[in-house]
């Protein structure tokens, strides 16, 4: 890229970068707490009334579903990184 493409293009907006970064990563640990702490401990018995397999939904979730789920929310990090780093033309 010559020098006068750089002089050209328009700043990237840091601020506004950070912003929406920092709001997604809060939007999914939030996910995630809710998913492992909350129906594994906090909503467990409320959960236990349904049965996944044999097993109740409160002690799947502690079990597997946490999990599941957590590898689920790095998938959409890594989709949501690429279009927030497409929007701003942050080059990773």
């Amino acid at each position: 890229m010559s020098e006068t493409q750089t002089d050209t293009a328009a700043p990237i907006d840091g601020k506004g970068y950070w912003k929406e970064v920092i709001r997604l990563t809060l939007a999914l640990l939030a996910i995630w707490f809710l998913a492992s702490f909350g129906a594994g401990i906090l909503f467990r018995e409320v959960l236990d009334s349904v049965n996944i397999g044999g097993a109740p939904l409160g002690f799947w979730f502690a079990q597997n579903g946490a999990i599941y789920i957590f590898v689920a929310l790095i998938f959409y990090y890594c989709f949501a990184m690429n279009r927030i780093e497409r929007k701003y033309r942050i080059e990773g």
